[in-house]
């Protein structure tokens, strides 16, 4: 087949493909921007109002009722997707869905898009060149991370209660405590009753029962259509109960009656048997619950709402030193959307810093940061800074080296997210549990009505314990009594420098017996320094730390940058001996699986005509055992630092060691995990020696030595399947080891930033942005003080429901008491979660 046939065989092959995909190429036109105008068109809203998750069912069948509509709605990001055919008007899907009593905003993106994808060829009028400026500024900031929601409505994202957050608003608990203060004066104090105050109350009620308490109302509704139990269910029947039954009372008994007078009592066993009113009970209830639920949404706190707060937008402008692209700086006042790499950034005190960098001028002081990173609060030239930090005092020019979506800002920012969609869905299922209460309480509360009716005779206090059973009930503690300390712990993790990936991710770190270091990246310090050269007898180690220091020249990692300031530090010093090569250059790297690495070097001696050339293969090479070394080169490897083996000619040469100092903290970090009685293990792929007495140096009880790279996740296994739960602790070097252990926990404050899915997405499972080795001993016992207020929640939330029905049941409780009782649970459980954000140091 010749390459025209090809050529039109892949044509055709094309066009069938998007023949198939609904594009006919025949037929297809195109705009003047080259756009394909396609026969539909895409649509992002943000959504605004909504009350509850399954709610965006309703709107999503609704959507996908109208004529090719397809449509996508998602709960904790407040988002819907629609595609529809280019034909549909857009306030047609605007309209389907603000019918449902939400506001539906269209994002900038889907508007950018429809202005690109307009058709205009039937409007031929070209763009001016200031408009084309400005969408093109306006899309690189938002590719940028720099561009807002128009809103800046606080998002209770992830609230999976399915009460709607945004109706429990201080208006309606204002009218609910003035309505319901009277009633319960005139129910439980006969004295100050006066003829018709029964129907005062009545009128008092009304609005407090059914506007105040809509909220409820509303999730219990939606909970009945979608086949679901609401979490305030229970309440909302008790309150609509109540009502009803106190209405009944003043229209058919003689309770409506002027000149009625309450008996006063609240408590069940000492009723009355003539009728009695439950307007106080439906008032009171709804007044706590108010009460309760707003004062909860009022004390947490949104981590990710509050590094919102801390990120430049389009509105805030720096002094900027702009770089053309000759690198010529010129001063300019431009917003934070438009700094670029390399551009030099005035602060004086009181600006956010809006970009990653490094200080090249003045001095100042950190304040107090969102996100511990442990860098020096006091800065000078050559301090490190990051967005989102506060300059509290002094003036600084700091040379950005990230900006937007690439800082570390906003790559805790995405963590958060992905985190929190993680943890939303642990919440869901306990929640989906927790709902099993209420219908079980509505079964409870019927035989209650029943049996007493039955036995006792008392209508009043059949009814009373009834209501009271259905207050009591506490799904929502039961609820978030794991949920809200996890999340808590997981916030206060990320506020010291450490994203923990969920929940789960806490629990397991809390069970760890085992943590495993790999040494480098984690126990020392990235610098190295050639510490000893043996030669073997006959060789110069001049050539032989100069031949390594020629391997070792493209490299980045600290061992060789430690060669190569050697070498260069012996080539400078001339020793004169006639063996040494004027002039050595390496060939070409070639690297082996065992790490090995070499090439061909080309030696030269002398200058000129008579200049000498020889060729012939070096390479580097680390020991993992004693028997890979004899002699004088085998004393060297194993009494002194990291040994690296120098090769040439099929013969091993010398021996460089380096010295890698421990991190400061190393041993306070270590001895602190032994006394929490965690074992430490040190996997390195040193010979034994040298490991071990690096380990005895920081107290590290176990050493794995000599472990290649691709071995260590085999170690780690075998760890592993002898019992116990092990946490890996590494830089982005041994990611596939961190894969295999129970918690990957990833040093990676330089990987974090810069991209927005890194490699290590999937490997680890907790992500340090600090440097020092104490972070790991303090995530342990964070993540065990967490898992111990989570489980207490939990047997708390469990043993307070079965007691509460119990007594409520046997007329203990008043339902007004009951009330009381079912909030404080809430609120014990809401106390003691919020202990978790305490953060050992």
């Amino acid at each position: 087949m010749s390459n025209h046939e090809h050529l039109d065989n892949c044509i055709e092959e094309a066009r069938h493909a998007a023949r198939q995909a609904g594009i006919d190429p025949g037929t297809a036109t195109w705009d003047l921007d080259g756009e394909l105008v396609r026969p539909n068109a895409s649509y992002a809203f943000e959504l605004e109002g909504i009350e509850d998750g399954p709610q965006l069912t309703d709107i999503a069948e609704a959507l996908e009722a109208l004529p090719g509509v397809s449509a996508r709605l998602v709960y904790p990001t407040k988002m819907a997707w629609v595609t529809a055919p280019a034909s549909t008007p857009l306030v047609e899907l605007t309209d389907t869905i603000e019918s449902f009593g939400v506001t539906a905003t269209v994002t900038d993106s889907t508007l950018q898009r429809r202005a690109h994808g307009r058709y205009w060829q039937e409007h031929p009028m070209p763009r001016r060149a200031k408009h084309r400026r400005n969408e093109e500024a306006n899309l690189l900031a938002r590719a940028q991370g720099f561009v807002r929601p128009v809103s800046r409505r606080s998002r209770r994202e992830g609230d999976v209660l399915f009460t709607a957050r945004d109706l429990v608003t201080p208006t309606r608990l204002v009218v609910a405590v003035l309505l319901t203060i009277p009633v319960l004066l005139l129910t439980y104090i006969p004295s100050l009753d006066f003829p018709g105050w029964q129907w005062v109350c009545f009128a008092l009620a009304t609005p407090v029962a059914l506007w105040c308490a809509s909220p409820f109302h509303r999730a219990m509704a939606g909970g009945v259509r979608r086949g679901i139990s609401a979490l305030d269910g229970a309440s909302s029947i008790a309150i609509l109960a109540s009502y009803v039954w106190s209405f009944a009372m003043l229209l058919f008994t003689s309770v409506g009656d002027i000149g009625y007078t309450t008996t006063g009592s609240w408590m069940p066993l000492r009723m009355s048997d003539s009728p009695e009113l439950y307007f106080e009970v439906s008032c009171t209830v709804t007044t706590l619950l108010l009460f309760g639920r707003y004062f909860s949404m009022q004390v947490r706190t949104d981590l990710r709402e509050e590094l919102e707060s801390r990120r430049p937008g389009a509105e805030d402008v720096y002094n900027v030193d702009h770089r053309d692209k000759r690198g010529t700086p010129s001063p300019e006042a431009l917003p934070a959307t438009e700094i670029r790499r390399g551009d030099d950034v005035t602060l004086t005190a009181g600006h956010i810093i809006p970009v990653d960098g490094e200080v090249v001028g003045g001095s100042g002081r950190i304040g107090g940061e969102l996100v511990d990173t442990h860098r020096d609060q006091i800065l000078k030239v050559g301090s490190i800074v990051t967005a989102g930090s506060v300059l509290a005092s002094g003036e600084i020019k700091v040379r950005a080296a990230r900006v937007g979506h690439t800082t570390l800002l906003a790559a805790v920012q995405r963590w958060l997210d992905d985190a929190s969609r993680h943890q939303n869905a642990a919440t869901m299922v306990s929640t989906r549990s927790a709902g099993l209460l209420i219908p079980t309480a509505y079964v409870i509360a019927v035989l209650n009505f029943g049996l007493w009716l039955l036995f006792n005779g008392n209508i009043n206090t059949a009814a009373a314990t009834s209501l009271a059973i259905l207050v009591v009930v506490a799904p929502v503690s039961l609820a978030i009594s794991p949920a809200l300390a996890m999340r808590q712990g997981l916030d206060s993790a990320v506020r010291h420098g450490m994203l923990v990936r969920d929940g789960n991710a806490l629990r397991t770190l809390a069970d760890t017996d085992m943590v495993v270091f790999n040494r480098v990246g984690t126990l020392v310090k990235p610098e190295m320094h050639v510490e000893t050269v043996t030669a073997v007898r006959g060789e110069s180690t001049e050539l032989v730390l100069r031949i390594a220091g020629v391997l070792s020249a493209d490299s980045d990692h600290p061992a060789s940058k430690a060669i190569v300031k050697a070498a260069r530090g012996a080539r400078d010093a001339r020793s004169g001996d006639p063996r040494i090569p004027d002039w050595i250059e390496a060939n070409g790297d070639t690297f082996s699986p065992d790490g090995e690495f070499g090439g061909p070097i080309t030696a030269t001696w002398g200058t000129g005509e008579n200049a000498r050339s020889e060729t012939f293969a070096a390479s580097l090479w680390r020991p993992t055992n004693l028997s890979q070394l004899h002699g004088k080169l085998s004393v060297a490897a194993t009494t002194g630092g990291t040994p690296v083996v120098v090769r040439w000619g099929g013969r091993d040469r010398g021996v460089i060691t380096l010295y890698d100092p421990a991190k400061d903290d190393a041993i306070q970090a270590i001895d602190r995990l032994e006394s929490m009685g965690v074992e430490t293990v040190m996997l390195t792929r040193d010979t034994y020696p040298v490991a071990r007495r690096f380990a005895d140096f920081l107290g590290i009880s176990q050493v794995l030595a000599g472990i290649h790279g691709l071995d260590k996740p085999h170690a780690v296994r075998a760890l592993h399947t002898q019992g116990s739960n092990v946490a890996m602790v590494g830089d982005a070097s041994v990611l596939p080891t961190l894969r295999v252990a129970d918690s990957g926990i990833l040093f990676a404050e330089d990987d974090l930033a810069g991209t927005k899915e890194p490699r290590w997405s999937d490997d680890a499972e907790v992500v340090l942005i600090r440097e020092d080795v104490m972070s790991v001993p303090q995530l342990i016992e964070h993540a065990q003080r967490v898992k111990r207020i989570a489980n207490s929640n939990l047997a708390f939330a469990v043993a307070y429901n079965a007691t509460a029905v119990v007594l409520a049941a046997a007329g203990a409780l008043p339902p007004v008491g009951a009330t009381l009782l079912m909030l404080g649970s809430s609120l014990f459980i809401e106390a003691k979660s919020r202990r978790a954000r305490r953060f050992k140091i």
